[in-house]
C-alpha cells in the first residue's frame, strides 16, 4: 500500500461498539507516526461509525502506507468493518464556515420520521449543513440535538417561522440555539408566575370569589394579549376584588394547580446548583408561598393592600409590571455576579416580553400566539421538564 505515500486517507470503521476500540486503532496509528488531520465518532443503538482522516508521509522509502493493512487486521479481530478511500488534499465542507447552532427537538411522546423529514427539508431549503445528530433522551428516542453551520448572512427570522410551523403541526417543541460558550451554561432560571408555574390566573381565581370571574377574565385575556395597559389592567381588576375575606386567599393558594413537570425541572436544576427566581404580575400572598414551597431563591410580585382583614381593592409599591420584569432579571444577575447570558427566563404573557428579551435565553412557555411569534424560543406542547433538554441537560433527575 505504499503506493498511496503522499494521499489523504479517509479511515471508516463500523461495527458493534465496546470500550477500546478507538485506543486499538490509534495506538496502530500512532506507530507509524501518521498524521491524523480529522475525526469523528458517534454511536448510534449500539452501533459504532468511526472515520479518521490520514495524512500519509510522502516519502517513496516511508512505510507508513502499511497503516491501513495493520487497521484492517485490527478491526478484523474486533468483529468491525473497516474501509478506506483516497481524498482530496484541499477539501472544504460547510462546517468550516459559518456560525454554529444547536436545532434542540423534544417529543412529549417520539420523534417521527415525518417530523424529521420535514425538519431536514427546512434546514435544506436554508443551505444549512446538518454536521451531527444525537439523541439526548437516554431511553426512548423522544429527543435529539442536531448540529448544524448556517451561512453568516442568514437571517434567521424566517428559519425560526417555518420551525414553528413544523413544530405546530408536528406537536414537537423546536429550539434553535447558539452553540456557544453559554448554552450549557445558564445559572440562573427565573419563572413568572401565572399560567407557567401554575395553571391558572390567581386573580381570576379571586374574581370568582367575588362574583366577578367572567368580567376579570377578559380584561386579563386582553393584558396578556397585550390590547390594554397591565398597570391599568391590574388596578382595575384590584379594584373588584375590594371586600374580599383575606382567608379566602388561603383557600385559593391550597387549591393552586402546579403546571405539569415544574417540580422535576425544579428539582433538577437546584441539583444542579442553578438559582430560581419567581418574577410575577400576580401577588406576593401567592408568590412567596411558592416560593418557600418549591424552594426557589428569588420572589418578586405586587402587594394588595390589606385592611382589617379584606381587600381593599387597591395595590401598594411599586407595579410589578413587563418593564420592572426585565429590572428585576438584570437586578438578580448582578446579585448572583453572573452575566444575563447566563439567564433563562421562563413565561406566557406579553408583559413577559421585556424579562424574556432581557435573559440569554428567553422561553414562551405554552404561550399566546403574539408571545411565541416575538418570543427567543417556545415550549407549545410538552411539560416543563422539556425545557431541560434545550439547556443540555438530558432530562429530569431521578429519585
Amino acid at each position: 500500500m505504499n503506493s498511496l505515500n503522499g494521499k489523504i486517507i479517509l479511515v471508516t470503521v463500523s461495527g458493534p461498539d465496546c470500550p477500546g476500540i478507538t485506543a486499538r486503532l490509534m495506538k496502530i496509528i500512532s506507530e507509524y507516526n501518521v498524521d491524523v488531520l480529522d475525526m469523528g465518532q458517534a454511536v448510534t443503538h449500539g452501533l459504532l461509525s468511526l472515520s479518521i482522516v490520514l495524512g500519509l508521509n510522502s516519502d517513496e522509502k516511508s512505510t507508513n502506507g502499511n497503516v491501513l493493512k495493520d487497521l484492517l487486521f485490527e478491526a478484523n479481530l474486533m468483529g468491525l468493518t473497516l474501509g478506506y478511500k483516497v481524498v482530496e488534499q484541499n477539501i472544504h465542507t460547510p462546517e468550516m464556515e459559518g456560525d454554529k447552532f444547536i436545532v434542540t427537538c423534544v417529543s412529549p411522546t417520539t420523534v417521527t420520521a415525518s417530523f424529521v423529514a420535514d425538519l431536514a427539508q427546512i434546514l435544506a431549503t436554508f443551505k444549512i449543513n446538518i454536521e451531527r445528530i444525537d439523541k439526548v433522551s437516554p431511553r426512548d428516542f423522544s429527543s435529539m440535538e442536531i448540529s448544524t453551520s448556517i451561512p453568516k448572512d442568514l437571517e434567521t427570522k424566517k428559519l425560526k417561522e417555518d420551525l414553528m410551523k413544523a413544530s405546530t403541526k408536528h406537536k414537537i417543541d423546536v429550539a434553535f440555539l447558539k452553540d456557544n460558550v453559554f448554552r450549557r451554561n445558564k445559572r440562573l432560571i427565573v419563572f413568572d408566575m401565572d399560567s407557567t408555574l401554575i395553571q391558572t390566573e390567581v386573580i381570576d381565581e379571586l374574581a370568582d370569589l367575588c362574583g366577578v370571574g367572567e368580567e376579570v377574565r377578559q380584561i386579563t385575556h386582553r393584558a396578556m394579549n397585550g390590547e390594554i395597559d397591565f398597570d391599568e389592567s391590574l388596578r382595575l381588576r384590584v379594584s373588584k376584588l375590594k371586600g374580599l375575606d383575606t382567608a379566602r386567599m388561603q383557600d385559593v393558594l391550597e387549591k393552586l394547580p402546579l403546571t405539569q413537570g415544574v417540580e422535576e425541572f425544579i428539582k433538577t436544576i437546584k441539583t444542579l446548583g442553578y438559582k430560581v427566581a419567581l418574577i410575577s404580575g400576580g401577588f406576593t400572598f401567592f408568590a412567596d408561598a411558592l416560593k418557600i414551597k418549591l424552594g426557589l431563591d428569588y420572589s418578586f410580585a405586587n402587594e394588595l393592600e390589606i385592611q382589617d382583614g379584606k381587600l381593599t381593592g387597591h395595590v401598594t409599591g411599586t407595579i410589578v409590571n413587563a418593564n420592572q420584569k426585565a429590572i428585576l432579571v438584570k437586578l438578580i444577575a448582578q446579585q448572583e455576579n453572573i452575566s444575563l447570558e447566563q439567564v433563562v427566563a421562563i413565561g406566557d404573557g406579553a408583559n413577559d416580553l421585556p424579562m424574556l428579551a432581557t435573559a440569554g435565553l428567553g422561553i414562551a412557555f405554552h404561550a399566546k400566539d403574539v408571545v411565541r411569534k416575538k418570543a427567543q424560543q417556545h415550549l407549545s406542547h410538552g411539560p416543563m421538564t422539556s425545557i431541560l433538554y434545550f439547556l443540555g441537560i438530558p432530562g429530569p433527575t431521578k429519585n
